[in-house]
């Protein structure tokens, strides 16, 4: 594979306390403090900012991608190398090391031409598999550095969930540089069944978990790997400074860096534990657009749609009616009807609860167009077929939204214990 078209990262760091050992890492005050509100400090910048001595020594692998970035704009790996703390391996997730893939894609095994360190590629592999490659790396120490949306679907969180099982099996630790959750720190939607677990949720966490993934991380080691018989290795989280639960992204002084090519924005991050579902219909979610999750849509959508969704006038959010046609994904190169979602109010708007209500209109407006995948998907995204048959039965949004609302409360309980920021 060609990657010397790719622009990469020049190196350097920022300014950071020493790791150390235990369930997490509770950062020191920086030398200097800049004046005005205080800047989000994320756990690879507090690492990066004292050369990565922290580090030093171990036999390191970094399961990372273009977000695992330092405020300079410097790739973490790029910057370890810099410093003299050379990672034997990298490994690449969805889309890849650098992230040059699409949906479903990855970038293969190949030398990394910026710092020469080998990448292995990671997207699909089991734990057993992934287990082969940090045994063939040599490693004994997995660096984890990925930005997450926040949503159960997203994939991120399960290639740490397999690694943290990978490095269990042969005793490697796990350090997880901890980032904040976009959408700040509150839980909404279902569980999901264990039943309907797949590649985009493993595991019985609600749609919208609220917490980053250190703290998932921490949860996954007490609640979900004992269970599987997997003794938990060493844990070590290097936790974020600077961040509260109620804060979102654009509240951190934080560069977005878009975690997959078709999460452009911040606001892309807070529609897709909503509109993300869409990918479970035969609506497209605007893959193919410049505003993918936030337009929706399919051919021969009119104006009724929008005009349905601006009389309940949703918090939070407006409708635009909108008209576009897709140049890769669903309908390419197809004139498409639909609407555009635009959020007006972040803290007043809910992402499940509005599309669900777009589900909703969708098919008492275009009964004719609005249909499932018929594969079902939208169970594994929605966690069952509970969404899918509730709406089919004529189930109003109130009634659908208020299903999850026990289980959701549990898990909010029982999450309590492994988070970390208030």
């Amino acid at each position: 594979m060609n990657l010397n078209r790719r622009h990469f990262l020049a190196t350097g760091a920022l300014a950071v306390p020493a790791l150390t050992a235990g369930s997490s890492v509770a950062t020191a005050q920086p030398e200097s403090e800049s004046k005005g509100p205080p800047r989000t400090r994320t756990g690879a910048d507090l690492l990066a900012a004292r050369g990565w001595a922290a580090l030093a020594g171990r036999k390191l692998g970094v399961l990372s991608n273009p977000t695992g970035v330092l405020v300079s704009g410097d790739h973490i790996v790029d910057s370890m190398v810099a410093a003299g703390v050379r990672p034997l391996a990298a490994f690449g997730p969805e889309h890849g090391f650098r992230g040059s893939a699409q949906a479903g894609g990855s970038e293969g095994d190949y030398t990394d031409p910026r710092t020469g360190v080998p990448v292995y590629d990671a997207y699909g592999a089991d734990a057993t598999k992934l287990a082969g490659m940090f045994t063939k790396a040599g490693v004994d120490t997995l660096v984890f550095d990925i930005a997450d949306v926040g949503a159960r679907f997203y994939t991120y969180i399960w290639s740490l969930y397999t690694a943290m099982v990978a490095a269990a099996k042969v005793g490697a630790a796990v350090v997880v540089l901890d980032r904040p959750n976009p959408l700040g720190g509150k839980a909404a939607g279902p569980m999901l069944n264990p039943a309907y677990a797949s590649g985009v949720g493993r595991k019985p966490i609600v749609q919208q978990h609220g917490m980053t993934v250190g703290e998932l991380a921490r949860y996954f080691a007490a609640e979900f790997l004992p269970a599987e018989g997997v003794t938990p290795g060493k844990l070590e989280i290097v936790e974020v400074r600077d961040w509260r639960r109620d804060q979102l992204f654009d509240r951190t002084g934080l560069t977005w860096v878009p975690p997959s090519p078709n999460m452009p924005t911040p606001d892309t991050a807070l529609l897709y534990p909503g509109t993300g579902m869409f990918e479970g219909t035969v609506f497209s979610e605007g893959r193919g657009t410049t505003r993918p999750f936030e337009i929706i849509g399919a051919p021969g959508l009119d104006w009724r749609w929008r005009e349905k969704l601006g009389e309940l006038r949703l918090p939070g959010v407006k409708f635009r009616e909108a008209y576009f046609v897709p140049t890769f994904g669903k309908f390419v190169n197809e004139p498409c009807g639909g609407v555009q979602v635009t959020i007006t109010d972040a803290r007043a708007f809910d992402a499940i609860r509005t599309a669900v209500t777009m589900f909703v209109t969708a098919k008492q407006v275009h009964p004719d167009k609005f249909k499932w995948r018929p594969d079902n998907f939208l169970d594994k995204l929605s966690g069952s077929d509970r969404l899918r048959t509730m709406i089919d039965k004529g189930a109003g949004v109130d009634e659908i939204v208020g299903s999850w609302q026990a289980e959701l409360a549990e898990f909010d309980r029982k999450r309590r214990r492994h988070l970390l920021y208030r």
